[in-house]
């Protein structure tokens, strides 16, 4: 079997393969800070602001009992925070503490690089159309905001 055969593919497999390759960078880099994925999607999403647990729990696709113990251990290791919710004094919401959002960063811009770096070999015109048409699937299908290009509005904005 030829593992980087360079025949045609279709649209599944050239899009499976690509989830493949880009796994393999996200997980690498997850080790090498040392987290887990979902430890790394909880940090990325919280960059932005705050998240109550159902919120998180339905953009990260777990059950409520998995994002209590994803928290928890998050928690421990001082990344995150639980604060009352201003508009539901029941709740509670999650944010980053100074040590996560530095965390988050880190890891942020660290795997944001490396996956760009995987089209290289393509023109500059061809990695626009490229992104131009990922955004639109991912858009289409209503991908919940685990990564994005922009970053906090400023570290003490995450870390407050």
């Amino acid at each position: 079997m030829e593992e980087y055969a360079g025949e045609p593919m279709g649209m599944g497999t050239a899009l499976v393969r690509t989830a493949f390759l880009v796994d393999a960078v996200y997980a690498d880099s997850v080790r090498h800070f040392d987290l887990t994925v979902q430890q790394a999607q909880l940090i990325c999403i919280l960059m932005a602001r705050p998240y109550g647990m159902f919120e998180l729990a339905k953009t990260l696709g777990l059950a409520k009992s998995s994002i209590t113990g994803l928290v928890d251990r998050c928690e421990k290791r001082d990344l995150v925070r639980r604060e009352p919710d201003p508009g539901d004094g029941r709740a509670s919401r999650v944010a980053l503490t100074a040590k996560g959002a530095q965390l988050a960063d880190e890891f942020h811009d660290e795997t944001t690089r490396r996956i760009a770096e995987l089209p290289l070999a393509l023109s500059e015109s061809e990695r626009a159309t490229l992104v131009a048409l990922l955004s639109k699937v991912v858009t289409d299908n209503r991908v919940p905001v685990v990564f994005t290009d922009g970053q906090c509005p400023s570290s003490q904005d995450c870390a407050s």
